[in-house]
């Protein structure tokens, strides 16, 4: 039976370059309501794991959760499941620096108009999205920097002990590299130095999260879906 993996998959190869069909029916079988566009994967488990601390499933809820690959690929996510593509709800979350990108991408996806093809090709949603809807939440550096402001460093460096990687956190601080930063500098540079260790660390540092201390552009993201 088709899930919202196979939506999700089905979108990447869409926007990848091949044929949207397989979208377009999931979407309306499914159904799909809402996206969610997050730059890579450790966005995705951590939104994944903060949405089930609050008793959510947002498969269930008909919001795909999307890692489009890095934020310059947001115009082309936006443009194929916004208003001229699907007629989804978009949102997304990203650092600072990528605000351009999205702010623009999500611009661009709005002004378009449905083409004469795609207005008589089935749709799942025959009303169109409220641009001012399509919200952009901001992290002040990066979603780890703000799960490890949350959390705290001693909470950080626990959770790093737990998972068997304390060894390699002393290891990496005693880089000269590493001397002059902030603890909180040290940490957010060490869960970006080993791969998957980012997407690995975005769940666990989000279940271990007091919802009462969510960050603003998370909390923000979950409220708006």
């Amino acid at each position: 039976m088709a899930d919202m993996g196979a939506f999700r998959e089905a979108v990447i190869a869409w926007v990848a370059g091949g044929p949207g069909d397989r979208a377009r029916e999931l979407a309306t079988w499914l159904p799909v309501r809402a996206a969610v566009l997050l730059e890579g994967p450790s966005d995705v488990a951590a939104v994944g794991a903060l949405a089930a601390s609050r008793g959510r499933n947002l498969a269930a809820e008909g919001v795909c959760v999307l890692s489009m690959g890095g934020a310059m690929s947001v115009g082309r996510f936006a443009r194929l499941l916004g208003p001229s593509g699907l007629g989804l709800r978009l949102t997304g979350l990203c650092d600072e620096a990528e605000r351009g990108y999205y702010a623009r991408g999500l611009e661009r996806a709005n002004a378009e108009q449905p083409s004469a093809a795609q207005s008589n090709a089935p749709r799942p949603h025959a009303a169109q999205p409220d641009p001012a809807q399509q919200r952009i939440f901001v992290c002040a550096v990066d979603l780890e920097d703000e799960l490890i402001r949350a959390l705290g460093v001693t909470r950080v460096e626990e959770l790093v002990r737990a998972e068997g990687d304390l060894r390699a956190l002393q290891t990496f601080l005693r880089q000269p590299a590493q001397r002059g930063r902030s603890s909180q500098q040290q940490l957010r540079r060490f869960l970006g130095t080993k791969k998957g260790r980012k997407i690995h660390y975005g769940r666990v540092l989000a279940e271990a999260l007091d919802p009462a201390r969510m960050p603003a552009p998370l909390d923000g993201l979950l409220t708006s879906l």
